[in-house]
């Protein structure tokens, strides 16, 4: 039999045949049995085969990319490990940013990477399944590079042997925790749009491209790497995002207050979590690229903006909480490194009061706030602490029921009022840190009154050790949470001025640099 066989395809010809041409439609049980999440949102989708992946990788072609990136990523960590790299930071200072992004943002990774697993098995279309399963795939390699990229200074510094153990239990990991937990048991949709818009997009946009710049300007080259490695993937992540929330709305008109809803959402549940971002750039760097309320105004303003500009022609606005959060630049780095110093005995890095070259760089950097309002501030814990008054809080501070942040945020017009909303639902009260948050407690609230909130589980006694007595007339309850937490007091929290790291760094440092 005469066969005409074609010996090149060009790269759509490829992409279908080892993607859409693999699909079937199955009949021994029918679409809505097989596909059971689809329908349940309200969104409607008429013909799957609308959606076009972007970048139409193919398997191969995704393993070929891939490897070479990782041929490239573990030569850096290699000769950074081999040269003592840890040692060519600023100073020690830096490390404790690599801590919280361990415990904060890698084990996310991992979470992102179970999530588009599922989502490569609940949609009916070939194209989102394809794209969703690579994307789960880079997840799992981002949660793995960094991993390995920080198990190095892991030999060196206190503070990163139990981050794993520690996402789960320590009160401010709750804060990125919620986000996920909340995104996992979305459905489908919402998942796609709570990753795609709010996590990448939103998140690690800021935290990718300006924090790791900072990591490579204190000289760390481990983080560096796996950072831009990592942010090859999240601009494909952004775009693969941003194609579905265009491929659903213009699907059919009734998807477009749903999606809106979700917009308005995620995008003040990412916000929350960037308040983690904002201190790690303006106080955990020694040396820094640029301010939190820079970065914020290059890459969410500006980028936002023509985001939005967009998609403006489906009926999308701005979401909900844009205005405030762009008020809030001016402050939030402040105020939550503020919390971080009052609480440093309860979490898992070491903090510090700012000395005077970095308030005058703070001062130039935000001629509008910092003088006025937070430079007293640190003038007077550096004041106690001199005179051997270093002040721990020893308190438990109220969480905002939904973000699961404390609630330390200000009103949007007046720095000098604490923010604070109170809403009922089924006769409880619960308590909100902004309108953002309590908007989102009223449109679900069967969702957020089962939150995990740390303080309350401390107060409920679910925070100890199994052989802790309670009833003890020696029972410290901060010890004992701590012991929970893996937390060894002295040596992975408190003030950096008197910890270990400090010490053995300036030691090894004086060694590698002396005769």
């Amino acid at each position: 039999m005469d066969m005409k066989v074609k010996k090149k395809l060009n790269l759509k010809e490829r992409y279908n045949l080892m993607t859409r041409d693999l699909a079937w439609t199955p009949t021994y049980q029918g679409v809505r049995e097989v596909f059971t999440n689809m329908e349940y949102e309200g969104i409607k989708i008429h013909d799957w085969d609308k959606f076009e992946d972007p970048f139409r990788m193919t398997m191969d072609s995704y393993w070929k990319y891939q490897a070479e990136k990782e041929r490239k990523l573990y030569a850096i960590i290699d000769a950074f490990t081999q040269n003592n790299g840890h040692l060519g930071v600023t100073d020690a200072r830096y490390i404790n940013s690599l801590k919280l992004f361990m415990t904060g943002i890698s084990p996310n990774e991992y979470m992102a990477h179970r999530g588009f697993a599922r989502m490569g098995r609940e949609f009916p279309g070939a194209g989102p399944r394809v794209a969703c399963q690579m994307q789960a795939l880079d997840e799992i390699r981002h949660a793995q590079t960094q991993i390995h990229s920080l198990s190095n200074y892991n030999k060196h510094y206190n503070g990163f042997q139990n981050w794993h153990h520690q996402h789960d239990r320590v009160w401010f990991l709750s804060v990125p925790k919620s986000f996920f937990d909340d995104a996992l048991t979305a459905g489908p949709f919402e998942f796609m749009i709570a990753i795609g818009f709010a996590f990448e997009y939103v998140l690690t946009n800021l935290l990718f491209v300006p924090f790791i710049s900072g990591a490579a300007y204190n000289g760390d080259m481990g983080a560096m790497a796996f950072g831009f490695s990592a942010q090859s993937d999240e601009s494909r992540h952004m775009t693969l995002g941003l194609e579905i929330i265009k491929f659903i709305l213009e699907q059919d008109p009734d998807n477009l207050p749903i999606v809106q809803a979700w917009l308005d959402k995620w995008f003040w549940r990412g916000y929350r979590v960037l308040t983690l971002v904002a201190m790690m750039m303006d106080y955990m760097l020694p040396k820094r690229v640029m301010s939190w309320k820079e970065a914020w105004e290059v890459y969410a303003e500006q980028n936002g903006a023509a985001l939005f500009n967009d998609l403006a022609r489906y009926g999308i606005r701005v979401p909900k909480g844009w205005e405030q959060a762009c008020k809030d630049k001016d402050h939030l780095s402040h105020q939550a490194w503020n919390v971080f110093y009052n609480y440093g005995a309860a979490a898992p890095f070491h903090t510090w009061a700012p000395s005077e070259k970095d308030m005058e760089w703070l001062s130039a950097k935000y001629p509008d706030s910092f003088d006025k309002y937070y430079r007293p501030l640190w003038t007077h814990y550096n004041q106690q602490q001199a005179e051997g008054k270093r002040f721990y809080n020893g308190t438990l501070p109220m969480l905002c029921q939904v973000c699961q942040v404390p609630m330390f945020y200000t009103e949007p017009d007046d720095p000098t009022k604490i923010a604070y909303r109170e809403t009922e639902y089924q006769g409880m009260k619960y308590h909100c840190c902004s309108d953002g948050c309590q908007h989102i407690f009223d449109n679900e609230p069967e969702k957020y009154v089962q939150s995990w909130l740390p303080v309350h589980q401390i107060y409920q006694g679910n925070c100890f050790p199994e052989d802790v007595d309670p009833s003890k007339p020696d029972f410290n309850p901060l010890a004992e949470v701590l012991r929970w937490y893996k937390i060894t007091p002295g040596q992975d929290n408190m003030d950096y001025a008197d910890s270990p790291d400090k010490r053995n760094f300036e030691m090894w440092r004086t060694q590698a640099t002396g005769n």
